[in-house]
């Protein structure tokens, strides 16, 4: 292997990748997978306890969250320029809340059973520290169109862990699936898994398969490379 020369005084720091340099899928798919708010970041404990103990309340959590995550991500990118230093914080929360307040209106309107059975946790969408986070630690930072793929990923991922825990939940804890029955009519419901404490035995368990495959695919990496 022939090293690389360097002029004297000259670094030898990989350059860091610009927004431009960086694949746009990248800034997608950081939330679906490698960064996801739920089983790697464990942003949101409190709705993906709450509301996962069926598909549908699970779904609509992170469908409104996704909602929220793309109005407020583009808004705080497209404004960040104009928001003095002092009040930016404020002024992020002011612009989460005005979507968080379109999202329940439309819940309400589209599927009020499922807005009641969400209850307040809609609302304490402003205060989940997933939508401030990526606020200040993104759309502040990036273009608008980056900001957007962000918010999409995030929100996904969001979607998708959440609704993963509700079904295995709703399946365990009641033998259906949107409230179609999937275990035959002999199987005795686990209502444990309907309850707080089933959010949090489900979510352990899916932390820890998580755990299990990504250190069988490291060790097979470290075999497949010695």
């Amino acid at each position: 292997m022939t090293a690389t020369a360097h002029a004297p005084g000259e670094s030898t720091t990989a350059p860091a990748v610009t927004a431009l340099e960086r694949p746009l899928m990248t800034d997608f798919m950081r939330g679906v997978l490698k960064e996801n708010p739920v089983v790697v970041q464990m942003l949101g404990m409190c709705p993906t306890m709450a509301v996962t103990n069926n598909v549908a309340n699970a779904f609509a959590m992170g469908m409104a969250t996704l909602f929220v995550l793309v109005g407020s991500e583009f808004f705080v990118s497209l404004l960040k320029k104009w928001f003095p230093n002092e009040v930016r914080i404020a002024s992020y929360i002011l612009i989460i809340a005005t979507f968080v307040t379109l999202a329940e209106l439309l819940l309400q309107a589209l599927v009020p059973d499922i807005h009641k059975a969400l209850g307040p946790f809609i609302a304490l969408i402003v205060a989940n520290c997933l939508l401030l986070g990526r606020q200040e630690a993104f759309a502040a930072k990036e273009p608008v169109g980056r900001s957007v793929l962000d918010a999409l990923g995030m929100g996904l991922g969001f979607t998708i862990s959440l609704t993963t825990l509700g079904s295995i939940r709703e399946i365990l804890g009641n033998g259906s699936w949107l409230s179609f029955r999937v275990l035959p009519a002999s199987y005795e419901p686990w209502t444990f898994m309907v309850l707080p404490p089933g959010g949090f035995f489900t979510l352990g368990l899916l932390l820890l398969g998580i755990t299990v495959v990504k250190d069988w695919r490291d060790k097979r990496a470290v075999a497949v490379r010695a």
